[in-house]
């Protein structure tokens, strides 16, 4: 069958001579057939198991009747809010609404709604009868327990509560969705699924096995029965060893199955060689969608992340254990590439979450999953972490050498620290002659030692030795290339005069970022948790959690030049007792002579 885009109205449908649809995917974002577009994905995947799939991006959430465009479907109506929360794509760290829509036509905002799988999922649950309402996608999946929402600055109900689904499918859905499309093209009923790993539901009756959560009134009532909450959970997110967990809400109770096992590699390759158009919907006309444009000629190498960061939510979603696909298939998909006519001979990216995380940490995930009681690089690499870059460097030297490949860049998140694990420094060797377009991006995040710990991250001196490295390897092979470092802002366990040696440490190293990142409790992280509770849940010690005018200190004083950060600036120097940064000596934040602008107090 020729390549085509899915059907999205009642006459598409008819071109391709259906009557019906199996089933139909609702989503918060335009629709985009593209493999890194969660909904092109799952479209794709039901299309080549055989059943006829319709997309309805962006419905019109006023309107009831507008889900019914193509019908009631047969088989079930899948939800997802697009490839970002839908609170994240609508607000900045400070609450105020952002300016673009990246998953929408021409970047327009207010195509969606805020909690768009919730107010989706209740108009579904109005308009169709008798078939499956299910939600997924990453606004549903770190949503899935009791949950700390920064924008209702609460506790939330599992959202499989408020959106009142049938089910919910969490991780990345390819295993669940098969089994699910499968057992209801069967005639099974919704109780006869409730087996298959990595899927939520609700249920009247307490389950017999399994550990229970502290209920949703527990948690409210005790920041430390949320504490614990998490901790239960963020322990078995693992297909191996994971159990079955379940949690309370008021008389019913919200079941969580262990995580879906990994893809293998053929499976990967299968899902990534789909027919898709790699391109917007023509019904958006000329209007592009801006996450398309970096993500178009990016190629995916692989999915999961072991590097555990705090404040990231992956391990909630994506898991711990790479899933990698073969080499051959990235080759492929990068030999198709050629074929566009859009194309100019560059690969944007080829990673995932951490690019040089491209196979497993360890031998012993294979059979046991990841180990419960430590991560695999903080607060100090496992002995058992295997640390290469062998086969990363051979995928990228491969992709080289293909004909109308100009150049191939690495642009998603590398972990530095591993990198410097690597007694071969070729892998950085060959980064800086040939995948660098002038300057690379890491994450140090902070300078504090105690920041860095609460974060999951390696200390500063780890990003001095990698910084040292890095400009001598580009000397050494004479060119002039930048390092781009990532701070953040606001994170728990920082306190103002972490802060300030935050400050100092750019001042040193004559760093004066445009940008800054500000922490922002997003659902499923452990740092969100530390943020509403004040307490680290996996060890229960008590976290400073900067909030206010702190929170507004601490983000000035990264960009401490800045004269509008100024005021925020000298307050928050005069607060901590260090008035010594204020002057005209090399060490000081602040010059003497900005204090006669008005307005300035001490």
């Amino acid at each position: 069958m020729a390549a085509r885009f899915l059907p999205t109205t009642q006459q598409e449908m008819q071109e391709l001579g259906w009557e019906v649809l199996d089933f139909l995917l609702v989503s918060g974002d335009a629709y985009v057939d593209h493999p890194s577009f969660g909904t092109a994905l799952i479209g794709r995947l039901l299309e080549a198991l055989g059943f006829q799939v319709g997309i309805l991006a962006q419905p019109d959430w006023k309107d009831a009747g507008c889900l019914k465009e193509m019908g009631q479907p047969r088989l079930g109506v899948m939800i997802s809010a697009g490839n970002l929360d839908s609170m994240l794509n609508h607000y900045s760290a400070r609450k105020n609404p952002r300016r673009q829509d990246a998953y929408s036509p021409g970047g327009k905002t207010g195509l969606r709604p805020d909690r768009a799988t919730i107010v989706y999922t209740n108009l579904a649950k109005q308009v169709f009868k008798d078939i499956p309402v299910m939600i997924g996608g990453i606004e549903a999946s770190l949503r899935r327990f009791v949950h700390y929402d920064y924008w209702d600055d609460r506790l939330r109900r599992s959202i499989l509560l408020d959106s009142k689904a049938d089910l919910l499918i969490y991780g990345m859905a390819e295993y669940q969705i098969r089994r699910i499309a499968g057992a209801l093209r069967q005639g099974k009923s919704l109780q006869e699924l409730y087996g298959i790993p990595g899927i939520c539901y609700i249920t009247k009756k307490q389950p017999q096995q399994g550990i229970r959560l502290p209920s949703y009134e527990e948690c409210r009532k005790e920041k430390e029965a949320f504490a614990e909450s998490f901790r239960l959970a963020y322990l078995e997110q693992d297909p191996r060893r994971g159990k079955k967990l379940y949690q309370g809400h008021e008389d019913r109770f919200m079941v969580q199955n262990p995580p879906a096992p990994p893809l293998p590699a053929q499976e990967l390759d299968k899902i990534y060689r789909l027919p898709y158009q790699r391109a917007v919907h023509p019904r958006y006309g000329s209007l592009g969608v801006p996450a398309l444009i970096e993500t178009k000629f990016s190629i995916t190498s692989h999915r999961g992340c072991f590097g555990a960061c705090s404040f990231c939510a992956l391990h909630f979603h994506q898991g711990r254990i790479i899933q990698a696909r073969s080499d051959e298939s990235i080759l492929q998909e990068a030999l198709s590439m050629t074929m566009d006519p859009e194309f100019k001979g560059y690969i944007h990216d080829v990673g995932g979450p951490t690019a040089n995380f491209r196979r497993l940490a360890c031998e012993k995930q294979k059979k046991l999953g990841t180990c419960r009681d430590r991560q695999c690089l903080h607060p100090a690499p496992c002995p058992n972490l295997r640390v290469s870059h062998v086969d990363y460097l051979n995928l990228l030297r491969s992709l080289r050498k293909l004909p109308g490949i100009k150049k191939v860049y690495v642009r998603s998140g590398l972990r530095y620290d591993y990198l410097m694990l690597d007694p071969d420094n070729t892998f950085l060797t060959e980064l800086c002659r040939h995948h660098i377009s002038g300057q690379l991006k890491v994450a140090p995040e902070h300078a504090s030692r105690t920041v860095t710990n609460w974060m999951g991250k390696p200390s500063i001196a780890v990003f001095d030795r990698f910084r040292k490295l890095y400009y001598e390897t580009n000397k050494r092979l004479g060119l002039k290339q930048y390092l781009v470092p990532y701070f953040m802002s606001g994170h728990p366990g920082s306190n103002l005069q972490d802060a300030i040696q935050l400050a100092e440490y750019m001042r040193d190293a004559n760093l004066h970022p445009d940008q800054v990142q500000e922490f922002i409790p997003t659902p499923g992280s452990l740092s969100t948790c530390m943020y509403y509770t004040g307490l680290d849940p996996l060890t229960k010690r008590r976290v400073h959690v900067p909030k206010g005018e702190e929170k507004a200190f601490q983000r000035a004083l990264l960009q401490y030049n800045k004269p509008e950060n100024l005021t925020l600036v000298l307050r928050a120097l005069k607060l901590a007792g260090r008035l010594d940064l204020i002057g005209k000596g090399k060490k000081c934040l602040v010059a003497p002579k900005r204090l006669d602008k008005p307005n300035i107090r001490l």
